[in-house]
């Protein structure tokens, strides 16, 4: 079993940056995908970014690229997700997620463990 926390959600002003991270207890991470996903209220889930652990091989979506950089912490066992240049339709909740396979995904339905999510708010 792998339980995500998520941590490092908040308010910002447009053009600001923040730094999301996800800690992982129970289970290193090894061999795992890592993924970002977001739901805005009304709105279906949406893949944000993802990171292979073993292969270091990262997948962007394509609202967030060139923005967003996803990376590994080894001695941490977490996973950041670094945002900037935020945009007010960068407002969700955003979540961490598992996969036990080793190479990236953008389908949530692939994941199965998940944190609880985090805020961010991005005003403009």
């Amino acid at each position: 079993q792998v339980q995500l926390v998520e941590s490092g959600g908040g308010l910002v002003q447009a053009g600001g940056s923040l730094r999301l991270s996800c800690a992982a207890s129970g289970r290193t991470f090894s061999s795992y995908t890592i993924g970002w996903f977001r739901q805005a209220p009304g709105k279906e889930r949406e893949f944000v970014a993802a990171i292979s652990w073993v292969l270091g091989a990262t997948s962007y979506g394509d609202s967030v690229k060139g923005r967003f950089t996803i990376s590994r912490d080894n001695a941490k066992n977490t996973v950041n997700l670094q945002m900037n240049n935020l945009k007010p339709e960068d407002t969700a909740v955003y979540f961490c997620a598992a996969r036990t396979l080793m190479y990236t995904s953008a389908s949530s339905s692939e994941y199965g463990y998940w944190g609880q999510g985090t805020q961010v708010t991005v005003s403009s």
